[in-house]
Parts: C-alpha cells; sequence; structure tokens
C-alpha cells in the first residue's frame, strides 16, 4: 500500500464480516445511520471492531441522534454526508470526535463550498455526485481533484474498485490520505468481500 494512505471500508452491518475486514489492513470502519441507505444501521452488530476506528455516517441528523449514535457505538468519527454548516461541525466535534464532511463533487465549483469548513473538520470526503447522498458505485472524474487547494486532508469515495488500484496509483495529490472503499467490494449490500478488499489492498 501507498505509505501513509488510509483505507476506510464503510457501510459495514454483520458481526462475522466485521470481525474478517478488521482482520485486514485498514484504518477505519463505516457504519451508516441513515434510513435511506440499503446499509443503514437498524441493530447493533452482536460485535465490533476494536482495532480500527469507528466511523458513523449521518446525513442531516439531529444532534441528539448523533450524540445517542456515538455513545451507543463508542463512535470515533462522525462523518457528515449531508449539508451540515460548519457550526454543525463544531457542535459535533465538541461531543468529543474526530469530523470528516463529505461533498458530491460533480465540478470545479464543487471545491469551493469546501473553503468554510478549512478550520472545523479534520478530514473532507469527496464523493461522487447522486441524488441519494452517496452510494452511487460510480467514479466522478478525478482529473477535477487539482482544483482543490485547500489546507484540509482528504478521502477519495465515490465507486472505487480493484480496477481502479493502477489509475489510483498514478493519483497524486498533496491532501489525498486515503480511499473510501464499499459497494464495489461487496458480496450483496452491507457484506464485504475479503478477497477483493485483500486483492485491493495488495496492489494500491
Amino acid at each position: 500500500m501507498r505509505k501513509g494512505m488510509l483505507i476506510k471500508v464503510c457501510g459495514m452491518l454483520y458481526a462475522e464480516n466485521i470481525q474478517d475486514i478488521e482482520r485486514l489492513s485498514i484504518d477505519m470502519m463505516g457504519f451508516i445511520f441513515y434510513p435511506k441507505s440499503p446499509r443503514n444501521v437498524l441493530v447493533r452488530p452482536k460485535y465490533l471492531p476494536s482495532s480500527v476506528k469507528r466511523v458513523g455516517v449521518f446525513v442531516d441528523a439531529e444532534l441528539e441522534y448523533i450524540k445517542q449514535k456515538i455513545e451507543e457505538f463508542n463512535l470515533d468519527i462522525v462523518q457528515l454526508h449531508g449539508d451540515e454548516s460548519p457550526s454543525r461541525c463544531c457542535e459535533v466535534s465538541k461531543m468529543g470526535v474526530e469530523v470528516i464532511k463529505a461533498f458530491q463533487i460533480g465540478s470545479e465549483k464543487d471545491f469551493a463550498r469546501t473553503l468554510v469548513y478549512e478550520s472545523v473538520c479534520n478530514y473532507l470526503l469527496f464523493d461522487t455526485q447522486t441524488e441519494n447522498k452517496g452510494g452511487s458505485g460510480r467514479c466522478f472524474d478525478w482529473k477535477l481533484l487539482d482544483c482543490y487547494k485547500g489546507s484540509t486532508p482528504f478521502i477519495l469515495s465515490g465507486g472505487i474498485s480493484v480496477e481502479c488500484t493502477e489509475n489510483l496509483n498514478h493519483l497524486i495529490h498533496p491532501m489525498l490520505v486515503g480511499y473510501d472503499l464499499n459497494s464495489k467490494f461487496e458480496e450483496y449490500p452491507g457484506f464485504k468481500s475479503v478477497s477483493k478488499l485483500t486483492n485491493f489492498i495488495n496492489k494500491i
């Protein structure tokens, strides 16, 4: 793997699968708390990871709901994937977690929206533009990343698969720190393939 690159596997649901994926060389594991997602966590899995950071993914959720899930799942990081304001990011940060703010990227102008988040988030996440707030399984044009001139590190998301590794290995940006992996590594929604993830990690 490229030195220093974070690997986040998102959309986990099943205890045994969580254990299997935790054993791989990953850094973060994501749990989605968004009713419109097919990977929405309805019941707390019987096992939660202990050796990687736990990320809770929310879309325009109430603060009380976010706080409840932070406590229930002992989250390390909260990923805000909706239209949350910089002040909302600050409020979440005060709950004792790191904050990732996601942005949907479709054109150069979308990066302008990141400027007001510079001092309030630990990471940004750049995803493919979609009506469903992510989960499209499609990549956006990674050439657009050259338009990002901010100082907050970002994680790349959106349709990343094993087939992308050659392009990723040639993708250079000073603020790119990791990859968010989800639908392209699934056997079915919420259940990740160990072999696909292992293959990706070995190639990247």
